[in-house]
């Protein structure tokens, strides 16, 4: 027996996600979408690849179905698997299976994170073949005409073990996503947090201080996600330099050296 699930009207977004455009992606995704191509987004941590895809789904009407992707998640999980119910024992279908059948975006978040077998399931629909072998069922289910395949991936923060392989990456339409220019962050920090301008701007230079430091005692600087947390910490009463302390520092690093010397900089603006 075989239980289709539909999309549950969660997936659905309703209300237009707060996104600002920092090149020409809203329009290649669409192009791509048009022409039923795969999308790749590459960028570092809290740059906006999630709000991005939720932009996109609610742009393009499509429901947005998002896997987090890890180390114990397999093909089954993806595509589905056999469960007793009832006394019966059903097929149920996996999320990608899901967004298959019916038309949904489905977007594979930190694609890397997940086990091997994945990418033999995801490269079928990801050419000319746009199918999804189902080998349990013995069946090769044709994907729809609006489904959309997208993942992403942080190419600054994988391992040699952890990279995306050519033979994944060249079937897919690439999307590189960076952090927004001081300008543009300031604006999406002062929007998304409640915070003045001039506060919003001295977060941004406090993260720009951080990004220079990669590499030289942290593995990543201050992203614009983490500005917002502190931001928010802020505009609900928090002194910055603690809310930069909790909300930024103790994120980016445990090390006591390196906790200081961050810290020192958000306590050299605020």
């Amino acid at each position: 027996m075989t239980e289709m699930q539909a999309i549950a009207p969660e997936h659905y977004i309703r209300e237009q996600p707060y996104y600002e455009a920092s090149g020409d992606e809203v329009g290649i995704f669409e192009a791509a979408y048009r022409n039923r191509l795969p999308v790749l987004l590459k960028g570092p941590t809290g740059c906006g690849k999630t709000r991005f895809m939720e932009y996109m789904a609610w742009r393009l009407n499509r429901p947005l179905i998002t896997v987090s992707c890890h180390d114990d998640l397999t093909a089954s999980d993806l595509v589905g698997r056999y469960l007793v119910k009832g006394g019966e024992t059903v097929w149920v279908d996996g999320p990608l299976t899901r967004a298959v059948r019916a038309g949904g975006i489905c977007y594979l978040d930190e694609i890397v994170e997940a086990r091997k077998d994945t990418m033999v399931v995801i490269h079928p629909l990801a050419d000319d073949r746009r199918a999804l072998p189902i080998e349990k069922l013995g069946t090769l289910l044709k994907a729809s005409s609006d489904f959309c395949l997208a993942i992403s991936y942080n190419p600054g923060y994988q391992s040699v073990l952890k990279d995306l392989k050519q033979s994944t990456r060249q079937r897919f339409v690439a999307l590189e996503f960076n952090y927004p220019s001081a300008e543009l962050e300031t604006k999406i920090v002062a929007a998304e947090s409640g915070v003045d301008t001039a506060t919003a701007e001295k977060l941004v230079k406090f993260a720009h201080m951080t990004r220079n430091l990669k590499g030289g005692g942290l593995d990543e600087g201050a992203s614009t996600r983490l500005l917002v947390h502190a931001g928010k910490l802020i505009a609900s009463g928090v002194t910055p330099v603690s809310a930069c302390r909790s909300a930024i520092s103790q994120a980016l690093t445990d090390d006591p050296e390196t906790l200081v010397a961050v810290q020192e900089l958000s306590s050299s603006l605020f």
